[in-house]
C-alpha cells in the first residue's frame, strides 16, 4: 500500500475567517469595541436589571469614577487638614498656657524692666542672688544656662529730669523691643511676644501694645512668682523715692525721675504745727473702717496758705515721704483745665498718692456759668472746684492739699468742713524756726550754742523775728555754709530782703 497520498487528493480546507458580525468572544478588540456600542432601550433595561441599580452604570464609567475619586480625595485632604489644625489647637490648649498684659496695666512697665534686669543677671555670676531668684543649680542647670538665649532686639527709653541746680539730667534704659523673644526663668523657657497695634490711645498719644507670655502648662505656676519678682524689683527701684505725677490729658503720668524722699525734719514749721498735721493724717488713715461703717465719705482736705517761701510745697513733699505716699500735682490756674477734666482726674488718683491743688484761689476768678454752647471759660470754675471736692461724682479714699498765697480770695463755701477739714497758715519765721534752721546748718560747728545765741540776739535787734521768710533765712545759710561767723555778720542783709509780702495773719488756725 502506497503511503504517499495521491496527487489527486487535496488538502483539507482552512478554517473560515472570523466574521465581523460574529467575532470571537475572547477577542480583545472586540471586547473594547463592545463597551462603546450603544444599547437599545431593551438592552439597557436588561443591563440595569442584571447589574441591580443605576449607580452601577456610573460606577462602571471610568470618567465618573475618576472625578468622584478626585473630589473624595480633596474632601479627605480638607478634613484631614482641619483635623490636624483642630488637633494642634487642642494640643496647644492642653500643653501651653498664655498670659497677656496690655500697655494700660501697671504690670506692663514692671515686666519690661524685669525682662532686661533678669536677662542681665543671668549673664553674670551673681544671677542666683536676684530677688526671689529661681535659678537652677547643678550640671543640668549649667547645660540649661548654656542654652539660654539672649535678647537681641532692644528698645531705648529716655527720661529727662530736672536737677536741683536747674540743669537737666538724662537717663537711658534698654527694654525688650517689638517682636518675639525667648526667656528662661528657672527651668522653664518662656516665649515673649511684644506686639504693637496700628491703633493709638489718643488720650496718651501712644500706640496700643500687648505682651503675651507663653510656656508649658506644667510651668504655669511660675507666672505668679515672675510678676511678684517684677513688682519687688519695681519697689526696690522706687524705694526711698517719691513719684511726682502730673496731669497729661485725662491721665496721671510720672513727671521726670522719682525724687529722693525728703526727711520731715528738713522742713521747719512753727512749734507743734508739724506734729498736729501729722497726727491728724495718721488718725485719718487708721480710721478707714470707722468712716465706711458710718457712711461718711472717706476723704480729708487740708488748706495751707501764707506768703511765698514759707514752706508749703516743701512740707507736702516731706509729708509724702514720711507717709510713703506719692504726690499728684495739679495747678488749678492751668489754662485748658476744665471742670469735667478736673473731676475726671480726681476720680483716677494713683494709689497712695496725695493730691496737691496749687493756686486754689485761681478758681474764684472764673465764676461764670456755662453758656448756651457749654463753654465756661479756659480755667476751672468755682462751682466746678466745689463739685470736684465733694460733689456726687467726687472720688473717695483720698487726701487733698490746697495751697494759696491769697487766702482772702477764698470763699467760705470752700473752706467749710467736708471740703477743707484743716486750715493752717504758714507764715514768716518765728524765733523757734530761726533757731531750728541754725541748728540744721551749723550744729556741728556751734558745739556750745554760743553762735546760735549771738545770731538770735542779732535778728531780734534787727526786728527780723516774724518778718522774714524761712526761704530767705535758708538762702543766707546756704551762701555761708560752713562759716557761721559770716552768717552772723551778714544778718543785716535780711533787712533789705523782701518779706513774704502782702497782708499777714499772725495766728495759725487749725480746725
Amino acid at each position: 500500500m502506497d503511503s504517499n497520498p495521491s496527487p489527486s487528493s487535496s488538502p483539507p480546507p482552512p478554517p473560515p475567517a472570523p466574521s465581523i458580525s460574529n467575532p470571537p468572544p475572547n477577542d480583545p478588540i472586540t471586547l473594547v469595541n463592545s463597551r462603546f456600542q450603544p444599547l437599545s432601550g431593551k438592552q439597557n433595561a436588561t443591563a440595569a436589571s442584571q447589574d441591580g441599580s443605576l449607580f452601577a452604570q456610573f460606577a462602571g464609567n471610568p470618567f465618573f469614577t475618576a472625578g468622584f475619586g478626585l473630589a473624595a480625595l480633596a474632601a479627605a485632604m480638607r478634613v484631614g487638614q482641619q483635623g490636624v489644625k483642630r488637633g494642634a489647637e487642642l494640643l496647644r490648649r492642653r500643653l501651653l498656657v498664655n498670659v497677656e498684659i496690655t500697655h494700660s496695666d501697671e504690670a506692663y512697665r514692671w515686666l519690661l524692666n524685669w525682662m532686661t534686669f533678669h536677662q542681665r543677671t543671668q549673664l553674670n555670676e551673681g544671677a542666683s542672688k536676684a530677688v526671689g531668684s529661681a535659678e537652677p543649680k547643678g550640671i543640668v542647670a549649667s547645660i540649661i544656662r548654656r542654652l539660654t538665649p539672649n535678647l537681641h532686639h532692644l528698645q531705648i527709653q529716655t527720661v529727662r529730669a530736672n536737677r536741683a541746680d536747674g540743669s537737666i539730667a538724662t537717663h537711658f534704659s534698654l527694654v525688650p523691643g517689638q517682636g518675639r523673644h525667648i526667656l528662661r526663668y528657672g527651668n522653664a523657657f518662656i516665649a515673649v511676644n511684644r506686639q504693637r497695634e496700628k491703633t493709638f490711645d489718643l488720650a496718651k498719644g501712644e500706640p496700643f501694645e500687648t505682651v503675651t507670655l507663653t510656656t508649658l502648662w506644667a510651668y504655669r505656676h511660675i507666672f505668679e512668682k515672675l510678676f511678684e519678682e517684677a513688682r519687688q524689683l519695681d519697689q526696690q527701684m522706687q524705694e526711698g523715692k517719691t513719684i511726682i505725677y502730673t496731669a497729661w490729658g485725662t491721665e496721671w503720668k510720672p513727671f521726670g525721675e522719682p525724687k529722693r524722699k525728703r526727711p520731715l525734719d528738713s522742713v521747719v514749721l512753727a512749734e507743734g504745727m508739724k506734729e498736729r498735721i501729722m497726727d491728724d493724717i495718721q488718725a485719718f488713715l487708721d480710721a478707714r473702717t470707722w468712716y465706711l461703717d458710718r457712711g461718711i465719705p472717706y476723704r480729708r482736705g487740708y488748706l495751707l496758705y501764707g506768703p511765698p517761701g514759707t514752706g508749703k510745697s516743701s512740707f507736702i513733699q516731706a509729708l509724702a515721704g514720711e507717709l510713703d505716699f506719692n504726690i499728684a500735682i495739679l495747678n488749678v490756674s492751668e489754662r485748658g483745665l476744665t471742670d469735667d477734666r478736673l473731676n475726671h482726674l480726681l476720680t483716677k488718683i494713683p494709689p497712695r498718692t496725695i493730691v496737691l491743688l496749687e493756686d486754689a484761689d485761681a478758681a474764684f476768678v472764673n465764676r461764670q456759668q456755662a453758656d448756651e454752647h457749654g463753654y465756661a471759660g479756659a480755667t476751672v470754675t468755682f462751682s466746678g472746684l466745689l463739685n470736684a471736692l465733694d460733689g456726687v461724682a467726687s472720688a473717695e479714699e483720698r487726701i487733698i492739699f490746697l495751697t494759696t498765697n491769697h487766702v482772702e480770695r477764698l470763699d467760705a463755701a470752700l473752706v467749710r468742713p467736708g471740703r477743707v477739714d484743716m486750715t493752717v497758715r504758714l507764715g514768716e519765721a518765728t524765733e523757734y524756726q530761726i533757731g531750728q534752721l541754725w541748728d540744721r546748718f551749723y550744729e556741728e560747728f556751734d558745739v556750745d550754742k554760743g553762735g546760735k545765741g549771738r545770731f538770735l540776739e542779732r535778728v531780734r535787734q534787727l526786728g527780723l523775728v516774724d518778718s522774714v521768710s524761712t526761704a530767705a533765712l535758708q538762702g543766707l545759710f546756704l551762701y555761708h555754709k560752713g562759716d557761721m561767723e559770716a552768717a552772723i555778720g551778714s544778718a543785716e542783709e535780711l533787712v533789705s530782703h523782701p518779706t513774704a509780702g502782702g497782708e499777714t495773719l499772725k495766728e495759725s488756725v487749725v480746725h
